[in-house]
């Protein structure tokens, strides 16, 4: 049975850049203030674990690669995790400790791949999966791969149905459509766009998809990376590099909290599930407002496998 109040959070911090082990223990501790102020569901900005490599280029020109672009890249992988093992160990039992809901951006060594990630975690440390980004944006597609529809969940948990939409994947249309098919109603939109104009768009999905939006963006300054990145920010360490925006909105568009800048906070609201049928009482986008006479969205959730290995009696 779905509970019908809870309070949910929203993480506003940047952990340090290309260090795991510095990475894991912020989280801890961070998972830990998020469950002190009484939440029963923290989400935390994109690429929190592994970093947000603003600014950085790896030495990438058409054409042609540098020898330095290939170190920075060599660790930015050390920095990241995999969703398996060790790495999934320590995440698990950061959560079983703060007992919580968690939705974890991270980087995530797949294959000889980086894929920017969320991870689901239940507060018993269970880990429940992950949505990779579809699309990474602009130069980001230098060093993340891309998602397929095999990681598009929603998750069914006591508080509610549970999913995530990473960054500017957010503007896409299919993609938000996608969601509302699946019941989300709690929508984690992690990021690290810190525009004002981002947070129209959060307003903008709430109302549109009828579903509470808890948007984690990081903030960090030049002191959360290495001290010889060599980016086009400079090496002040005061200098900021992501200006946060998190904030949390209702089904109705209503902002509960946030949007908060300048600094790192954990932003907290009071989640009444009641709003949701309320909500869609006059609006629902997948439901009595949808026209699928006229519309029709058709979704791939298979994974596409590079390599299939096809026996002689399957050719």
């Amino acid at each position: 049975m779905t509970q019908r109040k809870f309070t949910a959070a929203v993480v506003q911090a940047a952990a340090p850049a290309f260090d795991k082990k510095a990475a894991l223990e912020k989280f801890a501790d961070l998972a830990g203030q998020a469950a002190g102020k009484g939440a029963e569901i923290a989400v935390f900005p994109e690429a929190f674990i592994g970093g947000y490599p603003k600014g950085l280029d790896f030495g990438a020109r058409v054409g042609s690669r540098t020898p330095e672009g290939h170190e920075d890249f060599l660790r930015y992988w050390n920095g990241a995790v995999a969703l398996a093992g060790d790495d999934l160990a320590a995440l698990s039992g950061i959560v079983r400790k703060a007992g919580i809901y968690i939705a974890l951006g991270l980087i995530e060594q797949g294959g000889g791949t980086l894929y920017c990630s969320v991870a689901f975690f239940a507060p018993d440390g269970t880990y429940m999966g992950k949505h990779r980004k579809v699309m990474p944006t602009a130069a980001e597609r230098l060093v993340w791969g891309y998602g397929d529809g095999s990681t598009l969940p929603v998750y069914d948990t006591p508080l509610g149905k549970l999913g995530a939409v990473i960054c500017w994947e957010n503007m896409m249309p299919a993609m938000r459509l996608a969601m509302y098919g699946k019941g989300i109603e709690i929508y984690c939109a992690p990021t690290v766009d810190d525009r004002d104009t981002w947070h129209a768009s959060m307003r903008h999905i709430a109302r549109e998809g009828r579903c509470f939006v808890l948007n984690a963006t990081q903030f960090a300054t030049r002191a959360d990376y290495p001290a010889d990145y060599e980016n086009i920010h400079g090496d002040d360490p005061a200098t900021v590099m992501i200006n946060g925006g998190s904030c949390i909105v209702s089904p109705f568009g209503e902002v509960l909290a946030g949007p908060t800048y300048g600094e790192e906070i954990i932003l907290t609201a009071e989640i009444d599930m009641d709003e949701l049928p309320r909500a869609k009482y006059e609006f629902d986008p997948v439901g009595h407002y949808a026209r699928p006479d006229i519309f029709e969205l058709r979704v791939d959730e298979r994974a596409k496998e590079p390599v299939t290995q096809v026996t002689g009696d399957e050719a």
